[in-house]
């Protein structure tokens, strides 16, 4: 394999990074082609600044009226890479923090045919994570473990790393009007890619912190997380288990639930009317209440490992690849 056959795009959304993003851009290789810095209607007037500034002739300048937030600069320059008929786009922050000199490895499973989408992940190497700060070490992994059970990628981790690659037939199937645009972003991105049965591979890299500061609080975007993770997770039961195809998974699920809240119930209210009377329970009715319960954990329980094993395995843009197939005089 070649990179250079193939023509790859970075997209760069640009707020409040106009100090680190002239370097960012210079530390872009060659195997790059197209650089989309796109300026989210920034106070700084970065786009303007890396006009007047950069002299790299592979940058373009793009501009959202509003601010999106970086969902929505991460899409306008899907857009624009899709219109110049880019083969994989890259996607970096301009703050800095993570290294261009990664791309090739990004974007290498990708062109190898064996993944679709491409994210970093900060947590592969154990003795380097002491460099993130435990605030966001904790917070990552609640969010990866909600990211797990709504997106349907089970051997993820560090949802909300924003370092991705992605192939741009995957990129045409994606609801552009649906996905959500700002923090949620990466990990709604998970949920849409999963909708489309698309292989997804994390890439080792390395936490890297410096003078820039996060607009992610994670003490506020948790409640907001869980909705949209509650929303996602249903959804995706519903199209990958009821509207495209059913399996013993399919009735494992609601069975274990109802076991599980008929048991819990049951039990609880003649544990509650045993208290008040002052008077033992039959055996009977414990077992009546613990079957159940036993029984809907049982079946939940194997749910999930059908769902961990269920993941996504043929990248998506081979299966849309069209074999041309020669007639009989042709061969």
């Amino acid at each position: 394999m070649v990179i250079n056959d193939f023509k790859v795009a970075v997209v760069i959304p640009s707020y409040k990074v106009k100090a680190h993003i002239l370097g960012v851009i210079d530390s872009i290789g060659p195997e790059v082609q197209v650089i989309y810095v796109v300026d989210d209607c920034c106070p700084e007037g970065s786009g303007a600044f890396v006009e007047a500034n950069c002299t790299d002739e592979r940058v373009r300048v793009l501009r959202n009226p509003e601010n999106q937030g970086v969902g929505g600069a991460v899409m306008t320059g899907y857009q624009a890479a899709i219109a110049d008929q880019v083969d994989v786009i890259v996607k970096i922050d301009g703050d800095g923090q993570m290294d261009p000199k990664l791309i090739e490895n990004f974007i290498s499973p990708i062109l190898l045919g064996d993944a679709d989408y491409t994210k970093g992940n900060r947590f592969f190497d154990l003795e380097k994570i002491s460099a993130m700060p435990k605030v966001r070490l904790f917070g990552n992994a609640v969010l990866s473990f909600m990211t797990k059970l709504s997106s349907g990628y089970w051997d993820l981790f560090d949802p909300t790393n924003g370092y991705t690659a992605i192939h741009v037939d995957v990129v045409r199937h994606l609801p552009f009007n649906k996905i959500s645009r700002r923090y949620f972003f990466e990990t709604d991105m998970l949920f849409r890619l999963n909708t489309l049965r698309a292989v997804v591979v994390d890439i080792p890299m390395d936490a890297k912190y410096e003078d820039e500061e996060s607009n992610l609080k994670i003490s506020k975007i948790v409640g907001e997380f869980l909705v949209k993770h509650g929303r996602n997770f249903g959804k995706r039961i519903f199209y990958n288990y009821y509207l495209r195809g059913m399996s013993l998974a399919s009735l494992e699920l609601p069975i274990g639930l109802v076991l599980l809240a008929w048991g819990s119930i049951f039990g609880l209210t003649h544990w509650v009317d045993s208290a008040t009377s002052d008077t033992a329970t039959p055996a009977g009715t414990v077992m009546l209440s613990a079957l159940p319960v036993i029984i809907g954990v049982q079946l939940l329980l194997a749910f999930i490992g059908h769902d961990i094993a269920s993941g996504p395995r043929h990248p998506f843009h081979r299966t849309r690849k069209k074999v041309k197939i020669g007639s009989q005089g042709d061969q």
